[in-house]
């Protein structure tokens, strides 16, 4: 390709959806027309500010402050120096830069892939897919404290621990930046075996712990969708978590998960066979001065089509009379 067709292609043609292709030809110009996907690979990891901020927390928490307190390295602000370094001729430094060398090969050969489990924990069993969907789902954004993937690498978390026998399942996994994800590793306490054991719960005599299984729509391992039986318009359905737990508010992050997802499957599949569709109300009833009847969590998702009511503004706040319109 001349020149003209590059400036062409970088100008105009070029369609981005990332920094990839212009780090990619950059780094083939930059040497020689060739290079190794490794040093492609690297080129782009030097724009990647999230991975470099996950090794300088590395480098100051775990491996500085441990050369530090062994006298090895000084540091002042954010430079590090190694003492004595000037009084060290070359054959010595050689010397030490080999026997780090073999320290370094002789641990991964003892260890091997599994040092870099803090970093790619996530890759292996769960797909591409699965990972998109989570992150998608997510929009981009840790689940817990709300940074965005662009500011923080983004993880695929199980909720409840494959270790202690949590899913594959979509409603399991979340997205956390790679911080939020260490401090759960290092920090929750919470015994994900009791909370694997809840989602088993059941209450004798409650309509939806007890529904008839030709009802069911669709469903996930934690929540299921039935159409209401008393309706307000077509296709009127109910997302119900399977465990029996009062409302909304008692629900845990797999199942606030799990119904999520129902809730935009049905809705795309009601969209896909009723073209008449154009909105939907979404909501919930907690607590029986809110209009809760039946105290096993549901949320009402509600098709809405153009004149199914005279005048829809105000939509929700019309469940207290006389303060829809304003």
């Amino acid at each position: 390709m001349d020149y003209q067709s590059l400036v062409n292609f970088l100008k105009s043609k070029m369609r981005m959806s990332h920094i990839y292709q212009p780090v990619m030809i950059k780094r083939l110009l930059e040497s020689g027309g060739l290079s190794h996907q490794d040093e492609i690979a690297k080129a782009i990891l030097q724009y990647d500010k999230a991975q470099l901020e996950y090794y300088v927390n590395i480098t100051n928490n775990m491996v500085g402050r441990v050369l530090r307190k062994h006298g090895i390295v000084d540091k002042q602000q954010k430079r590090y120096s190694l003492p004595g370094y000037d009084d060290l001729s070359k054959s010595q430094i050689s010397e030490l830069i080999a026997l780090c060398d073999y320290k370094i090969g002789e641990y991964i050969s003892r260890r091997g892939e599994k040092i870099w489990a803090h970093r790619n924990h996530t890759a292996g069993y769960i797909s591409g897919t699965v990972r998109y969907e989570v992150l998608k789902r997510a929009k981009y954004r840790c689940e817990l404290c709300g940074v965005s993937a662009h500011i923080k690498a983004l993880e695929v978390d199980h909720i409840v621990p494959r270790s202690v026998g949590g899913s594959d399942d979509l409603s399991n996994f979340q997205a956390l930046c790679y911080s939020c994800n260490a401090m759960k590793r290092d920090r929750d306490d919470t015994d994900f075996r009791g909370l694997k054991d809840s989602y088993a719960h059941r209450e004798d005599g409650c309509l939806f712990c007890e529904i008839d299984k030709k009802r069911v729509v669709v469903e996930n391992e934690l929540a299921y969708a039935i159409r209401d039986g008393f309706p307000v318009t077509e296709s009127h359905t109910l997302i119900i978590p399977k465990r029996h737990v009062h409302d909304y508010f008692g629900l845990g992050q797999s199942e606030v998960n799990a119904t999520n997802q129902l809730i935009t499957s049905v809705k795309d599949e009601i969209e896909k066979t009723d073209k008449l569709v154009n909105g939907f109300n979404i909501g919930m009833n907690s607590g029986q001065s809110a209009g809760q009847t039946i105290f096993h969590c549901h949320i009402h998702l509600i098709p809405r089509r153009d004149g199914d009511v005279e005048n829809p503004r105000g939509g929700v706040r019309h469940t207290i009379p006389g303060k829809g319109t304003y």
